[in-house]
């Protein structure tokens, strides 16, 4: 059992975003820098990607982004971050980024961050990992996915019950510390999603 030391944040690019999303990406980068904990995400500089990182390193913090090289020209790489990794493709960024990561964040975002989302789920369903999943609900984003499509899922036969406890919902950046002061268990049995 080890404590986390460095969590891979997934979040969206968009600049077109509501203040209460890019104060939570604001604060996250703040807390994880404070709590001595690395950032591990997606290596752009724009929308709560951007926010987050920045954060981090005005803090003090460790930021390991990880680009495509034809993502550059279209969401541009942070530069000025701790290290910056360039891969060829998608799912080489993913792999990385899955294996320099003790945990996973999930921040509000698009299509690119529900595809991160869902595949890490997956990979725990199946027993490829046993590390934390945080989602944070920002203003409820998620909800309507946990509240719906997953009982959805469970009701029709596709999830089990105890899938929902595969991750673990929060409504406020601060509700993530507990998590992170603790000796990191093998699984996460122990906490109970939102809707759980």
């Amino acid at each position: 059992m080890t404590k986390i030391q460095s969590i891979c944040v997934y979040c969206g690019a968009s600049e077109k975003t509501p203040k209460i999303f890019k104060d939570a990406a604001h604060d996250l980068g703040k807390l994880l820098a404070g709590h001595n904990i690395d950032i591990v995400y997606g290596g752009g500089r724009t929308g709560l990607m951007g926010i987050t990182a920045k954060a981090s390193m005005d803090n003090g913090g460790i930021v390991h982004g990880i680009i495509p090289h034809f993502l550059d020209d279209k969401e541009g790489a942070f530069q000025e971050i701790t290290k910056l990794t360039y891969v060829d493709s998608m799912h080489e960024r993913k792999q990385l980024m899955f294996e320099e990561s003790d945990a996973f964040c999930i921040l509000p975002g698009g299509f690119g961050t529900l595809d991160e989302l869902c595949e890490i789920l997956t990979w725990k369903q199946i027993g490829l990992h046993k590390k934390f999943i945080f989602i944070l609900d920002i203003n409820g984003y998620w909800s309507p996915i946990f509240k719906i499509a997953i009982e959805t899922m469970v009701n029709n036969g596709f999830l089990r019950k105890e899938d929902k406890n595969l991750f673990t919902l929060i409504e406020r950046v601060e509700d993530i510390i507990p998590f992170l002061t603790i000796e990191r268990p093998e699984n996460q049995e122990n906490y109970v999603s939102k809707w759980g």
